[in-house]
């Protein structure tokens, strides 16, 4: 019996050994191609890039994989505590695998049943971040092996670390920051107990428990985790009671844009980030981007730009409705199909329910709940006829005039825009206007664009008038041509011959600018031609100076790459854009610096190292230790000096003249000191205006996307302008007025303006003028532009047009002013 014993014993113990070296032998196979876990220790997962205003405000966020990255001390015991209940109650004890799962997924896989889970936090991490989700032996065990090696290497708090930023949590969201943020629009530090077991509720499967879908469902799980959570006594029976009782309240966050009316401002820094780092960077790098956008101006730029392109379009008369439904038991299911302005939150749409003589009925728009459906509440409203008098001007398809009754304009199943009455009951009919512009707000000094809008809707169109529209700036260009002639021996008293003038256009034919109104002034001084915006007297002046050095001055300032030295260029007919005169007004507002117009203060990586920041300027003193009665550090500013100071004071006088008796006196109301120029183009198919302070730029433009006759008197000045004093309006609301600083050196002398000849006394045509060192009023009554017998100007005066110059002349556009 003792034989049979030991017999049958050696027989198991070399079956136990065979077994063993088999599994042994399975095992090291199963190892030889492990990936490496050290990489752990240097996870950098896909983190999302988010935007900033100047003021910390979030702007947007970019992510393939919508993650914030939390090391483990930012995350809340309460936090670690539902999710370790949930899926690891053993965590802080077991060496990285649950040997009875592991064996009861092995009995199950031996039945030919599915593979099971069972899975340590541990294993999770090793499946997650090394291994495929395939369901075989193969991979189990290798998850096995590997979570053994993993919980050697790091420490608990590290592998919980990467459990918690890297699980999948649904609505887009990877790791509990992220997931946080998108279902209750909070930090994880701001969760309570019933929304942290909710989240940990969600890793096994996460549209298993959509609130939405399956609410039930999502419920029981969420308070299963919370018994769970009272059961390792993280929290008292009496908290998990309270827990278990209160419903699931989620809350999503937006994605996209956050910061309203900051679309435009926001899609350009975008493609800048892009254009710098690459897509990549973008989308998975973790990039925090401080941007120069002032909330509050954004709001301000966006509000006068809207309302000046609506006053115009609503001038034009009433264009149709959106749409048209069928009304049938719910008008609300049907109008909520429909997409409206986003960006508009003022305006929302309507569908009209009943027309009457003097009102209409309408039924807005249904809120969405927040899963997107579409709420069951439904809301009426009545439109006056006094509220839509404007669009008693018919200008649609079928008809056009003028009619009389609310009837006549609007009918049953209509879709339009309503936008709620301030100061009472009902609404006001609104279209979205066909004109569109843009506005451009910058720091003179600093180059940083503080507010910038493309167009009077983002969700309307992309296209970024601002940045992208390469128009005509007509006499905005003005300046910098006024600009080479002070920098080149003239001075604002010089004299300039305002008159007709006739000029080969290189193709057989004459040129034939003329002046807006086909008036003309005779010899004015260069502060009149500027001040009246006078065609004649620039073409006149970019002549005698030649045309080479007024495109020498254009490139400097930046307002194009190369332009083409014909005259009509001296009338803005070259294209650019907005931002690039913003940025050339700057340069003349600061005295005279370059500058590079920025949408970005700085960028830090996703460890906060600044790798790119807008501010160049050098401070050797500014990283002293300790102070010791040392002076200030002084800030060096390397940048070029492309306009001599005083002539910039100069011009800057002469634009504050525009304002004060030329094209632009409705900007006289800010009551503050304004330099600024008006343009218009050929057949007012372009507005412009920008003006500046000392401290502030501010430039707009209003025009047809296909360059449109916007209509006789359509100018810079009565489109353009107004738009930029309701924005400098609030701009300014509580800032002390600033005169613009005089340089040191330059002498104001008493001049007649009309004659720029030294004047005594007083008087309504007296100015003082400034000069510079060494110049002043001529002592002898001269005028440019006189010449002989090639070309009549209409008084009498007569010259000769040189070869050279006949060859700088092309067919352009004439008579911009």
């Amino acid at each position: 019996m003792i034989r049979l014993i030991g017999y049958f014993f050696g027989i198991g113990s070399v079956l136990f050994i065979l077994v063993a070296g088999a599994v042994a032998w399975y095992v090291e196979r199963m190892s030889e191609d492990l990936p490496d876990y050290q990489v752990l220790a240097d996870y950098a997962p896909p983190v999302t890039t988010r935007f900033h205003a100047s003021d910390g405000q979030l702007m947007a966020e970019y992510a393939k994989q919508r993650r914030l990255f939390l090391p483990i001390q930012a995350i809340p015991d309460l936090v670690k505590n539902a999710f370790i209940s949930a899926e690891d109650k053993n965590f802080y004890s077991h060496p990285g695998i649950d040997i009875e799962g592991v064996g009861r997924a092995l009995m199950v896989m031996a039945k030919g049943g599915r593979m099971q889970g069972a899975s340590t936090i541990t294993q999770q991490v090793a499946k997650n971040f090394l291994l495929t989700n395939e369901r075989t032996l193969d991979r189990k065990i290798k998850e096995a092996i590997l979570s053994l090696r993993i919980e050697q290497a790091y420490s608990k708090s590290k592998i919980l670390e990467l459990y918690l930023n890297e699980i999948y949590l649904g609505m887009g969201s990877y790791g509990i920051a992220a997931a946080a943020l998108a279902y209750f629009d909070k930090s994880v530090t701001e969760l309570n107990i019933q929304e942290a077991a909710y989240l940990a509720a969600l890793p096994k499967a996460p549209e298993n428990y959509n609130p939405f879908r399956d609410y039930d469902r999502a419920l029981s799980r969420r308070n299963w985790v919370i018994s769970q959570m009272a059961a390792n006594g993280f929290i008292t029976e009496e908290q998990s009671e309270k827990a278990q009782d209160t419903p699931i309240e989620v809350h999503p966050r937006p994605s996209g844009t956050y910061l309203a009316s900051s679309e435009y401002f926001t899609e350009d820094v975008r493609r800048e980030i892009v254009q710098r780092y690459g897509a990549k960077a973008l989308y998975e790098g973790g990039l925090s981007v401080r941007t120069t956008l002032d909330p509050a101006d954004q709001r301000e730029a966006r509000a006068a730009l809207q309302h000046g392109l609506v006053a115009f379009d609503q001038r034009r008369g009433y264009r149709g409705p959106v749409t048209q439904i069928n009304i049938g038991s719910d008008w609300g299911a049907e109008l909520g199909k429909i997409d409206g302005l986003s960006d508009v939150p003022e305006w929302r749409l309507a569908v009209v329910l009943e027309a009457d003589a003097d009102h209409i009925n309408v039924g807005l728009q249904p809120e969405k709940t927040v899963s997107g459906a579409i709420s069951s509440d439904r809301e009426l409203g009545t439109i006056a006829l006094a509220d839509m008098k404007w669009a008693l001007r018919l200008n649609t398809k079928a008809r056009s005039g003028t009619v009389r009754k609310a009837s006549d304009v609007l009918s049953r199943g209509d879709v339009v825009y309503v936008e709620k009455k301030q100061d009472g009951d009902g609404y006001l009919l609104r279209q979205p206007p066909k004109v569109q512009g843009a506005l451009v707000v910058m720091e003179p000094q600093t180059g940083r664009v503080r507010a910038m809008v493309g167009g009077f809707s983002y969700a309307q169109s992309e296209f970024n008038r601002a940045s992208q529209a390469y128009r005509q700036p007509g006499s905005s260009f003005k300046p910098f041509v006024y600009s080479a002639a002070l920098d080149n021996g003239y001075t604002p008293a010089s004299v300039i011959m305002d008159a007709p003038i006739s000029l080969p256009d290189g193709n057989g034919g004459m040129w034939t600018p003329k002046n807006y109104g086909g008036s003309y002034a005779g010899p004015s001084t260069l502060r009149l031609g500027i001040e009246k915006s006078r065609n004649l007297m620039t073409v006149r002046l970019a002549k005698d100076m030649g045309m080479d050095l007024v495109a020498a001055y254009a490139e400097r300032f930046g307002i194009y790459d190369h332009l083409k030295p014909y005259l009509p260029m001296a009338l803005g007919a070259g294209e650019t854009t907005l931002l690039r005169m913003v940025s050339a007004y700057s340069v003349i507002a600061n005295g005279g610096r370059s500058i590079e117009p920025s949408l970005i203060d700085r960028v830090q990586d996703r460890y906060g190292r600044t790798i790119y920041k807008h501010d160049q300027r050098f401070c050797a003193e500014c990283n002293t230790r300790e102070y010791t009665g040392q002076p200030e550090p002084t800030l060096v500013d390397k940048r070029d000096q492309v306009l001599d100071p005083m002539t910039a004071y100069q011009i800057t006088s002469m634009m504050e003249g525009v304002v004060q008796r030329g094209t632009a006196t409705n900007v006289r109301v800010l009551g503050v000191p304004i330099a600024g120029k008006t343009g218009t183009t050929n057949d007012e198919k372009d507005a412009w205006f920008i003006g500046f302070t000392p401290d502030l730029v501010c430039g707009v433009y209003i025009g047809y996307d296909n360059p449109t006759p916007m209509g006789h008197g359509a100018t810079g000045g009565g489109l353009a302008a107004p738009v930029f004093v309701d924005f400098m309006r609030d701009a300014l609301k509580g800032k002390k007025p600033v005169d613009f600083k005089v340089p040191e050196g330059m002498q104001l002398i008493a001049v007649n303006r009309k004659t720029g000849m030294r004047a005594d006394g007083s008087g309504p045509d007296v100015i003082m003028e400034a000069f510079k060192p060494g110049t002043g009023p001529s002592d002898s009554y001269q005028v440019i532009g006189g010449g002989d017998d090639q070309y009549s100007d209409g008084m009498g005066v007569s010259g000769q047009i040189s070869p050279q110059a006949e060859q700088a002349i092309t067919q352009g556009a004439g008579g911009l002013f």
